[in-house]
């Protein structure tokens, strides 16, 4: 079937709305298209939730299982559905109370990371408590 999928087609389009950009096939092109068929296609467009409460609870999963790679992507999606950087450190500062001081001390690197990249620092030498 080389035809898109109306699910498929939605799911772009959620894609694009959540981070700005079209998706990216990188090394394994079959796991995006189930992604962005069902996660962005099924999921993130039901209803009940906005679209800024779905990215909260991506944000918030992302941060307690420590995988910086997809946290790193949806710091730039909330950034991008215009959440502010003090929302996304109230969000991963809370975390320490319900994941552990690590996953709050590793969240807030992440974050200053990529706010750092988006300021056009490295953000590699700043300050950090452990």
């Amino acid at each position: 079937m080389n035809q898109p999928s109306a699910r498929h087609e939605q799911g772009e389009a959620m894609f694009k709305q959540v981070f700005g950009r079209e998706p990216r096939p990188g090394s394994y092109p079959e796991f995006l298209r189930i992604t962005v068929d069902h996660l962005f296609g099924e999921i993130w467009t039901r209803p009940h939730l906005s679209v800024h409460e779905r990215e909260l609870v991506a944000l918030t999963a992302v941060a307690l299982a420590r995988t910086d790679w997809e946290l790193r992507g949806h710091i730039g999606a909330a950034l991008h559905l215009g959440m502010s950087r003090e929302k996304i450190i109230e969000v991963i500062i809370q975390l320490a109370y319900y994941g552990g001081w690590p996953v709050a001390n590793n969240g807030l690197r992440v974050a200053q990371e990529v706010f750092a990249e988006l300021d056009g620092d490295s953000g590699k030498d700043a300050d950090h408590d452990h």
